[in-house]
């Protein structure tokens, strides 16, 4: 190999260096600078998150008064209002009135008696004898047909004007049809003087016929 190559390849040699140190020196001088701008705005964002709070200042205390301020007296106490008292009303004179005079109850005369009961007198019949008012044609046909004969006895109660209002039998035939009969006649045909009491009004009364026998009539 003759000088001149190994001079040449001498020169290459160190061009290549020397833009290796270059190249390395860039991208060192990259990445310092790259590197410094990441933390200080990673910094710079830390500050921002985390303030730190301060604390308040201390109240400020208030001045002193001055030396030759002039003392305040205090307010005047005002007395309360005075309270006019009344005089109490005179007292009540009382009037004794006299007792007035003690009267004794009035008793009451007794209740006039009742007026005596009223007598009555008994009735008598208007027509005689009560039997008088029956006849054979008063017969009953069932008292024919079941050959029913017999005595009845009633009696009365006579009202006011002498008329027969109740028949009431204390002795029987021994038939319906004949007692029903006895009554039904001494009702309708039957009248009687009222009897009257004490005063001579005409009054209600009793009356006990005589015995009135029924005897089946003659074919």
């Amino acid at each position: 190999m003759s000088y001149a190559q190994k001079r040449e390849i001498s020169g290459n040699r160190t061009l290549s260096i020397i833009l290796v140190v270059l190249l390395q020196f860039a991208l060192g001088y990259a990445i310092v600078t790259g590197l410094a701008y990441n933390v200080i705005k990673k910094a710079t964002q830390d500050l921002k998150t985390f303030d730190v709070e301060e604390p308040p200042p201390p109240p400020e205390e208030p001045p002193p008064p001055p030396k030759d301020m002039p003392k305040v007296p205090p307010p005047p106490i005002t007395p309360p209002p005075l309270v006019r008292m009344e005089a109490p009303p005179p007292p009540i004179q009382t009037v004794t009135m006299p007792t007035p005079p003690v009267i004794p109850p009035v008793v009451p005369s007794p209740p006039a008696p009742p007026p005596p009961p009223r007598k009555t007198v008994s009735a008598s019949p208007a027509r005689g004898d009560v039997r008088t008012s029956f006849s054979n044609d008063d017969y009953p046909a069932s008292a024919i047909a079941a050959n029913a004969q017999g005595t009845a006895q009633a009696r009365l109660t006579i009202g006011p004007d002498g008329r027969v209002t109740g028949c009431d039998l204390i002795r029987s035939t021994g038939n319906g049809a004949l007692d029903s009969t006895t009554c039904n006649i001494l009702r309708r045909r039957v009248k009687f003087t009222p009897a009257r009491d004490s005063n001579g009004n005409p009054t209600s009364d009793t009356y006990t016929t005589p015995p009135i026998t029924w005897v089946l009539p003659p074919e």
